[in-house]
């Protein structure tokens, strides 16, 4: 039995890397604006949209090779798929009686782009990334080792985050295997509630306990917030009228603000993902075999003050 584990590692890249690692976005947004153009155009013929992935992978064959700059074929059907998928889902939704469902629209200036195990290469800490045939090769450097055995990894998702690229690499693993009588317990179960402060509080047998502590994810958003108020203070002046161009300043200013939204997202994912874990950790050491989870879905609406709606805790990323 094995399951799939998705790690995200940064890139180290030089000038000339980084242009065609953006390139490579843009063309996948370009794709993604094309089903997009094609299906308006469709919809104003009062034809049926083009969404199936097999429907679309046809439509890609007839454009013909280097239509997209440097992306290939198998990370152009990777875009395909990626916009089936929402399209199907938003459908499902819809029909379930779900009047928020939206299909997607929306262009997108840069778009993930993933490829599948075969089509690409990992020695050591340099990967080569698939491109369209008769472009140079694109080989990058990673920021760490990758934490699964090149043999077990499956596909690798190009992707980017406050002007940082970065792989997503995901790796079949097999479950742990542990000795009779150590491993889980199927008949016992622990329960755990997403709290607003702290992440997570488990309740387990045999009367244990875990308390994971949020205090360090709340103190980092209020002082994100008190930076960024700060920051617009120093700079409104300085902000540009509605269909003015930005001075040299303002637009610094922005890619700034850029990166340090970046920063604030990773730290807040990475303490969520670190509570995690520390909940895993203690539920195998306790012989746990069942996790109950309850939903945060809808708490964060009650109209309970200022405090308790902060929005600082798991119950806004878990719902």
């Amino acid at each position: 039995m094995v399951v799939y584990r998705t790690a995200r590692v940064g890139l180290r890249v030089t000038e000339g890397q980084r242009r065609r690692c953006f390139g490579l976005l843009r063309s996948a947004g370009d794709v993604w604006a094309c089903v997009l153009e094609v299906n308006a155009w469709r919809r104003r013929r009062q034809d049926s949209p083009l969404a199936g992935y097999q429907e679309l992978c046809r439509q890609l064959a007839a454009s013909g090779p280097g239509t997209f700059g440097d992306l290939d074929s198998v990370g152009a059907r990777s875009v395909l798929r990626r916009f089936s998928d929402a399209w199907f889902a938003a459908a499902k939704r819809r029909k379930a009686g779900d009047a928020t469902a939206r299909f997607p629209r929306r262009r997108r200036a840069l778009v993930p782009v993933r490829w599948y195990q075969g089509t690409f290469t990992i020695i050591g800490r340099r990967v080569r990334i698939p491109t369209a045939k008769g472009s140079p090769a694109l080989w990058v450097r990673l920021a760490r080792d990758l934490p699964y055995p090149v043999e077990h990894i499956r596909s690798i998702t190009l992707g980017h985050e406050g002007g940082r690229l970065f792989l997503d690499v995901t790796a079949e693993v097999p479950v742990a295997a542990y000795p009779p009588g150590e491993g889980p317990d199927p008949g016992r179960v622990a329960g755990v509630d997403l709290g607003i402060i702290h992440p997570y509080a488990v309740a387990g047998p045999d009367g244990q306990g875990l308390l994971v502590s949020g205090r360090a994810i709340r103190a980092e958003h209020r002082m994100h917030l008190a930076d960024t108020k700060g920051r617009r203070r120093a700079v409104a002046r300085r902000a540009p009228k509605p269909g003015q161009k930005g001075s040299r300043r303002w637009r610094h200013y922005r890619r700034r603000t850029r990166q340090v939204e970046g920063r604030h997202r990773r730290r807040v994912r990475q303490a969520h993902h670190e509570a995690a874990k520390t909940v895993i950790t203690w539920a195998v050491q306790q012989r746990v075999g069942v996790l109950r989870v309850g939903d945060p879905r809808g708490v964060l609406d009650v109209p309970a003050g200022r405090r308790h709606t902060c929005g600082c805790g798991s119950g806004r990323s878990a719902g």
